[in-house]
């Protein structure tokens, strides 16, 4: 089989490709959109799919193709496969949405700029989630890393996932700032990096170690 081009995933004919252009968030402008419409009509795209971590999928790419639609689209790919934070999915939080109790796509834009595609920061795929209130539209309670926020501030949550083996996470922190939810994130990543084995997913690492050690382990730490 020849090898996959790069940004491209094979689909099921094992003859086409999809790609997933990175969308921070799911926010889009009209000049995204009219970019992904120019592409889908010229290249006769079969599908095009949002997928559940906010991005849109073009499915349907001949392999000798896919050099040159990234060219054109001028959009950083999504990554969807392999070791590294594949996406920060954020709801509206206190952008737009009344129910928001905090800036959940500040933070995430944060998160996302910081960990997004860096292949050298995990040891398997990971996500977050980061929801403007206790409703958790973004599904903090179902993603490796996680936060809510309340009136008093953020609750961050570790080790949740949904597919075949679900797990709801387990929150560790709470009524924390902005600055201290994103410190915490980020020691959280790193003590994962550092003492999960080879591919093993968060929610997995979890249940290993326990929670109490992993709480242990990114409060203690200076």
């Amino acid at each position: 089989m020849a090898d996959v081009p790069k940004g491209a995933i094979l689909q099921r004919d094992k003859e086409t490709y999809a790609i997933v252009p990175r969308i921070p968030m799911g926010i889009l402008t009209p000049e995204i959109l009219e970019k992904l419409a120019d592409i889908a009509r010229r290249y006769r795209v079969r599908i095009i799919k949002i997928t559940s971590g906010q991005r849109i999928a073009l499915v349907g790419f001949k392999a000798e193709d896919i050099e040159k639609v990234w060219k054109e689209l001028d959009i950083e790919v999504g990554p969807a496969e392999g070791p590294c934070v594949h996406y920060v999915q954020a709801c509206p939080g206190t952008e737009t949405c009344k129910f928001g109790q905090g800036d959940s796509l500040g933070l995430a834009a944060k998160i996302e700029e910081m960990f997004v595609g860096r292949e050298d920061t995990v040891p398997a795929k990971t996500k977050f989630g980061i929801s403007g209130c206790t409703l958790n539209c973004a599904e903090s309670y179902l993603r490796d890393f996680g936060a809510f926020a309340t009136p008093k501030g953020w609750t961050v949550v570790v080790g949740g996932n949904s597919g075949g083996r679900p797990r709801i996470g387990n929150p560790i922190a709470e009524k924390l700032t902005d600055e201290e939810a994103l410190l915490l994130l980020k020691k959280c990543l790193e003590y994962y990096a550092r003492h999960a084995r080879q591919k093993e997913r968060m929610p997995r690492f979890i249940e290993r170690i326990g929670i109490e050690e992993f709480r242990k382990g990114v409060l203690s730490e200076e």
